[in-house]
């Protein structure tokens, strides 16, 4: 085992927990509300650059990306968690061997997925919705992304690795190069070459290079303490297992979270047609953009958690648990004021049509009523997954959404129409709050003695 010292990760165990909470969570949150507002804005650049079939392609080609993206995502998450467990127990050898292995096992699964993809482009283009006068604009999109695949695998898992090292600003400023870059780059090869769908699907592909090439200079320019020699690379079989235990379930978060809005959908849908459907859009909208805080105070609190609790610095573990929570519930106290007072306006964004602004207003105050006390729910997840702890993890994880969410919107709409999916949203974040409440208040106890 390697003991030698470390000026990055080795900050993570010594410095105040408030103010490395703060310097983790902060560029987390940024980066998270950047690449929202990016989707957002990029559609609005395609659309009006090239038209609405643009947008349409772009969207059926979606799922490939957020699927590779999510691979990605796992495989950095879970691979992150045995990280900073290492480094925090001063094994330097585990924690290179463990990134290397991370870099190996994404460019297998990547590639082949690559190869996959181009040999049956047609007949996925179209089954992901690809019909009509959609389908050769998306096609168009769909080839040149596919070949940015595997660099968009490597940026996810890179930048989470970076923020397991302690080095947040760094994992900031490799989520904001793609989502700059692919603005400016749309500009350029959009409306200024007049590229079309191409100079659409150039402009992210190039962009996620660029994010690459930087996460790639922050490993090889000495600033990371991870990198070793070639045979880190070669797979081992332990090392893989646990990376796909903790990587999947970050992987079930988001096959969750898809099968959810597939439900939504069509319950709305079969309640009150294309309106109901489009105040869930609004709904949604705002469930990703308005909890970036505390979705950055989350990501912010793995490492310091997973480091900790590698080092057995229990009492610094309950700190960040206790910190991050009472952050989060601060900054879920404020966003549910500012939904609750300018629901109006905030519909009034998305739409002009007065009976979709009525509905949105209305399902926001109620959807959201319960943020102030969801962050236990989300800290108590991702404790589980920061010390890799596989099934509590998973069981937590998928606690809210999957057994208790989506029962919920299956069946109260059957008894109180349109309300019982909006009331669905509260009890579910009550309910899963206080059992996760109590599993983690167990796992403190537990911490105590120790």
């Amino acid at each position: 085992m390697s003991t030698k010292p470390s000026s990055k990760s080795q900050i993570l165990g010594t410095d105040s927990i408030p103010a490395l909470l703060i310097r983790q969570a902060l560029p987390a949150s940024i980066g998270i509300l950047v690449m929202s507002l990016n989707i957002l804005i990029d559609s609005i650049f395609v659309g009006n650059w090239i038209g609405s079939i643009a947008i349409a392609a772009i969207n059926v080609v979606l799922p490939v990306s957020f699927f590779i993206a999510a691979l990605g995502m796992a495989i950095g998450i879970g691979g992150s968690s045995i990280i900073s467990r290492a480094l925090g127990a001063n094994n330097y050898e585990k924690a290179r061997k463990v990134f290397g292995n991370q870099i190996s096992i994404t460019l297998l699964i990547t590639i082949p997925c690559v190869v996959f993809g181009l040999w049956f482009m047609d007949s996925l283009v179209f089954s992901f919705g690809g019909k009509g006068a959609i389908f050769e604009p998306a096609k168009i999109y769909y080839r040149i992304v596919l070949y940015g695949v595997p660099i968009l695998a490597l940026c996810m898992m890179g930048n989470n690795v970076i923020r397991a090292e302690g080095a947040p600003a760094h994992a900031m400023i490799a989520m904001l190069i793609p989502s700059v870059g692919n603005l400016l780059l749309d500009f350029i090869l959009i409306n200024q070459f007049n590229l079309g769908m191409a100079g659409a699907a150039w402009a992210t592909t190039v962009s996620y290079i660029l994010c690459f090439a930087y996460i790639a200079w922050f490993f090889i320019s000495g600033k990371s303490e991870l990198i070793g020699n070639i045979k880190d690379l070669i797979p081992e079989f332990n090392i893989l297992k646990e990376i796909g235990g903790l990587g999947f379930v970050t992987l079930s978060r988001q096959a969750m979270s898809s099968v959810l809005y597939l439900i939504l959908n069509n319950v709305l849908f079969e309640l009150g047609g294309e309106e109901s459907v489009s105040v869930f859009g609004i709904v949604g909208r705002m469930m990703m953009f308005a909890l970036f805080p505390v979705m950055g105070i989350t990501q912010g609190f793995l490492p310091i958690a997973g480091y900790n609790y590698g080092a057995q610095k229990w009492s610094r573990v309950r700190e960040v648990i206790f910190t991050s929570i009472k952050y989060a519930c601060i900054m879920g106290i404020f966003i549910f004021m500012g939904l609750f007072f300018f629901t109006r306006e905030i519909a009034g964004v998305f739409t002009k049509n007065e009976t979709v602004i009525e509905q949105a207003s209305f399902a926001l105050k109620l959807v959201f009523i319960a943020v102030p006390i969801i962050s236990i729910q989300l800290i108590g997840a991702a404790y589980y997954q920061a010390i890799g702890k596989v099934i509590p993890a998973l069981l937590l994880t998928l606690l809210r959404m999957g057994f208790i969410l989506i029962p919920l919107v299956l069946i109260l709409p059957q008894i109180y129409g349109e309300l019982g999916v909006w009331i669905s949203f509260p009890i579910a974040d009550i309910l899963s709050t206080i059992i996760t409440a109590w599993y983690l208040w167990i796992a403190m106890k537990k911490l105590h003695r120790s």
